[in-house]
């Protein structure tokens, strides 16, 4: 059994012990058949999509860090789905990120921006903390000239609950370095724009 795995058995055991609970204040039998197993599956559920408390983003930038080849242009990564749990009511908020950097003198590993993304996703979180969290450690990490970050989403405790609007969108933004001018967020959000 890996290490992490031994690591999330006692945490484990502790809240399947209180969904148990949960479930049963809520008015149901969680000794009936099809409910048995819940209590366990939703502990193994909610570590794994809380598993970006136990990662480290800017190790997984580092970990494929090159010397660029002169290179000053925007390097792009966009429509990279995500899943998170809104820290308010814990339920999912998902859609895309994009995100752009301009090097200095470090690029990274087209697969580690994704990365990065899902790490800070998989933590309870709010939209506006998420973007700003992503646009951080790209610029303490690679020390780019600049990085901007656009996040997309839908939030299901506005579409299952609360005003329930099922097709309201929520778009966040945040940028650095050269991105405060005008015309580079501008080439930016072209860039990124989908084909329709």
């Amino acid at each position: 059994m890996m290490e992490e795995e031994t690591n999330l058995l006692e945490p484990r055991k502790a809240l399947t012990a209180h969904y148990r609970e949960i479930i049963t204040l809520l008015g149901e039998d969680v000794d009936r058949e099809g409910l048995l197993k819940t209590p366990e599956r939703v502990a193994k559920a909610m570590q794994f999509l809380t598993k970006g408390y136990r990662e480290d983003p800017a190790a997984v930038l580092r970990s494929a860090m090159f010397l660029e080849e002169d290179y000053k242009q925007m390097v792009i990564v966009k429509d990279i789905d995500f899943f998170s749990l809104c820290e308010h009511h814990m339920l999912p908020f998902f859609g895309k990120a994009h995100v752009a950097y301009i090097p200095r003198k470090y690029i990274t590993g087209l697969s580690k921006i994704p990365r990065v993304v899902d790490i800070f996703a998989r933590r309870l979180q709010i939209q506006e903390r998420l973007t700003m969290q992503i646009k951080d450690c790209i610029q303490q990490t690679l020390d780019p000239l600049g990085v901007m970050v656009v996040i997309e989403a839908q939030h299901m405790c506005m579409q299952m609950r609360g005003v329930e609007k099922q097709n309201s969108l929520t778009t966040t933004s945040d940028f650095t370095g050269f991105f405060q001018q005008a015309k580079t967020r501008e080439e930016f959000m072209n860039l990124i724009k989908r084909n329709r």
